[in-house]
């Protein structure tokens, strides 16, 4: 018997009597209906990885003209020296419009806003693809999208190459060997290692983007061999599912020789609040392994990054990458950078708020648009997360507590489901053929998808009260709110607070959807709005009921972050996590999903991973995991000046599209080249210095 159930006491009896009549209610779960067509989305041209990259060495280098009297005055190196033995080279065929030219800047716009610059120990930089641009990770899967189905796994990028033991147990990776910090500190197996152990492996530490032990799977171990060789051990045989997880942003090293000295392991002066705050956005001249390094910072007005004079890279000529000199973050809206991209006061969007979608189109439809737009598949997409944890995750007040155990009953969340109209939320944020109904789960663009496995709730009000009778949910004291069942709670109103980041408009615009949603089924919700760092802080900590929640690339390529799509760890899910004392208290579906997941883990057979993904939407729909909301295309919006942004690059599949469209290799041809440089002829200065070298 369910425990809310047992709670309810009379709530029972009234059930007893009346369960016919519930019933005689209920509009029984369908299958969801078809998406709406939506003929506006690019098509990639797919290659082979070896079309795209290799590692080799070739027979000269060069740099842009003007560092040539920075090598001249003895600032730095010669480039040949300061790349590896080996750089990793792109391939002039797979570059839409060839080899590049140096010069000019990328202007993104975001809403977001640095908390600082260690990574890895859980600082976010703002979002927009700051991080992205800093960080660079053992594989990388962004560009996967043009990647032919049968050569699909991640691509080499710090570790350059990787084999396996004959039992499958074994994954012995080769880093890339000379490659250095943009300081011109050596990147070797120190750096992973201290990023495995001291922060992944160390609970105390929460890293960006949520890398926990079990990411990797439950038992596995890494071990440096030497300096340029690290090896992993398994318990699951040959699992190149966690291929994946070393892309971004699960297996992205930081700058050991910065951070180490500050991490309490190593300084016992240090509490873990000072390491995760030793580097605030202040601190100029980050050490970063990618292709621009942060140099200026003022508050609420700009991020300034040039280009690392380190950076691993090069094309088949030589040319040591990025092309591009600068990248400016304007700290403003997100809002704000859709609108100054269409308008050419940007250079970059990835336009996912779909409330400008009409407007963008229009724009970018005049003769004289100076942005070019392209949609992309229906990959973004949100769901109404309940807090499942009942045993103490967040320290729960008696309410909160109250509403959790409301949130493990199946019938609460059916009715849940029921009481959203999801046609109406997703018109509401744009109307035509953009958005389309989620009931959950799996997305209709992934390839794992299956409408037949995919449980859908329709929209009825009269079944979800009558959901809700059955969960012993009824409104006795007639004010129109439905209120605790007796022995909860002293029968109050059911009051839920709803947690979201509103520096996404769309997050707003749904989480207001949801609220007036579910009055007229008599559920009182009550927003808690807040900014993307407490909103992330309350996420990390279970201090939540429920959470308006943009979902991630799990559920669109399955292969990506395969972990997060059920609690295989204690810290592995977002809504489910372990209370103080390390355990879990599952619900008995999710152990389902759990054995499904590592299943999909243990296995490279394709046909065996559709059957088991077909198992898992089951288990996701009706049981309602998480209530989809709406799911929607996206659109990159791309200044027209800039070249080699490849055909069909999603706005979010892989990862997000800063990394889809491989910025490193973008360019601007020299005729349309704009004097936008904040700092020219400008490179990072020391660690903690002010500002760049000139």
């Amino acid at each position: 018997m369910n425990k809310l159930v047992r709670l309810a006491g009379g709530a029972s009896l009234w059930l007893g009597v009346c369960a016919g009549a519930v019933q005689a209610q209920i509009v029984e779960p369908t299958v969801p209906p078809d998406p709406p067509v939506f003929a506006a989305q690019g098509t990639p041209q797919f290659v082979g990885v070896a079309d795209m990259l290799e590692y080799k060495a070739l027979p000269e280098y060069h740099q842009p003209a003007w560092m040539d009297k920075f090598v001249a005055d003895g600032k730095l190196p010669p480039v040949a020296e300061r790349l590896p033995k080996e750089p990793l080279v792109f391939k002039t065929a797979n570059m839409p419009d060839g080899i590049g030219v140096y010069g000019d800047v990328m202007r993104h716009v975001i809403g977001g806003r640095p908390e600082g610059w260690n990574y890895i120990g859980g600082q976010a930089q703002g979002w927009g693809g700051i991080d992205i641009g800093m960080s660079e990770c053992l594989t990388r899967t962004g560009p996967l999208f043009q990647i032919k189905a049968e050569e699909l796994q991640p691509l080499p990028n710090l570790a350059k190459s990787w084999e396996w033991s004959e039992d499958g147990h074994e994954l012995t990776m080769h880093l890339i060997e000379g490659a250095k910090w943009s300081d011109g500190d050596p990147f070797d197996a120190e750096d992973v290692m201290f990023y495995w152990e001291d922060n992944v492996l160390d609970s105390n530490v929460t890293p960006t983007n949520g890398a926990t032990p079990e990411t990797f799977g439950t038992g596995t171990t890494l071990v440096a061999l030497d300096p340029y060789t690290i090896k992993w051990t398994f318990k699951s045989v040959r699992p190149e599912q966690y291929l994946y997880q070393m892309a971004y942003g699960t297996f992205c090293p930081g700058p050991s020789h910065l951070l180490k000295p500050q991490h309490p392991k190593y300084n016992t002066a240090n509490t873990y609040d000072q390491y995760k705050n030793a580097f605030p956005p202040e601190y100029m001249n980050m050490p970063v392994m990618g292709a621009w390094v942060p140099m200026e910072y003022r508050a609420d007005d700009v991020i300034v990054m040039r280009r690392n004079p380190y950076y691993w890279k090069v094309d088949e000529n030589g040319n040591q990458l990025p092309y591009l000199n600068e990248v400016q973050y304007l700290l403003s809206t997100w809002a704000a950078r859709d609108i100054m991209a269409a308008s050419g006061t940007g250079d970059y969007s990835n336009l996912e708020q779909p409330e400008n979608y009409v407007e963008a189109l229009k724009r970018a439809s005049q003769p004289d648009a100076p942005a070019r737009l392209e949609f992309g598949p229906r990959t973004i997409g949100y769901s109404l997360l309940f807090n499942l944890s009942g045993n103490g995750w967040g320290q729960p007040d008696p309410r909160a507590q109250a509403v959790r155990e409301l949130n493990r009953n199946l019938d609460f969340r059916k009715a849940i489901s029921s009481a959203l109209d999801r046609q109406r939320l997703g018109e509401g944020l744009s109307r035509g053929p953009f958005t389309a109904i989620y009931p959950g789960g799996i997305y209709s663009a992934s390839a794992f998808y299956d409408k037949a496995s995919t449980v859908y709730f329709p929209f009825s009000i009269e079944t979800a009260k009558a959901y809700l009778a059955k969960a012993g949910l009824v409104d006795t004291d007639g004010n129109g709110f439905v209120n605790f069942p007796a022995g909860m709670m002293n029968g109050e109103d059911v009051t839920i607070t709803l947690l979201t980041n509103t520096e996404i408009v769309t997050n707003r615009n749904v989480a207001e959807a949801v609220i007036a949603g579910l009055e007229p089924i008599g559920i009182r919700v009550v927003a808690n709005f807040m900014s993307s760092t407490q909103s992330d802080a309350n996420t990390q900590s279970g201090q939540f009921d429920w959470l308006v929640y943009r979902n991630l690339s799990d559920l669109v390529t399955v292969v990506q972050n395969t972990t997060t799509l059920a609690p295989v760890g204690p810290r592995t899910s977002v809504f489910h996590r372990a209370g103080s004392d390390g355990t879990l208290d599952l619900l008995p579906f999710e152990q389902d999903m759990i054995d499904v997941v590592d299943a999909f883990t243990a296995t490279n057979d394709r046909a065996e991973r559709v059957e088991l993904m077909k198992h898992y939407q089951r288990l996701y729909t009706e049981n309602v995991y998480a209530a989809g909301l709406t799911q929607y295309s996206a659109a990159l919006v791309v200044n027209k000046r800039f070249a080699n942004i490849p055909v069909g690059a999603p706005n979010f599949m892989f990862n997000w599209g800063e990394d889809s469209v491989m910025r490193e290799r973008v360019f601007v041809p020299a005729a349309s080249q704009q004097s936008y440089e904040l700092f020219p002829n400008a490179l990072p200065g020391a660690p903690g210095s002010p500002g760049p070298i000139d």
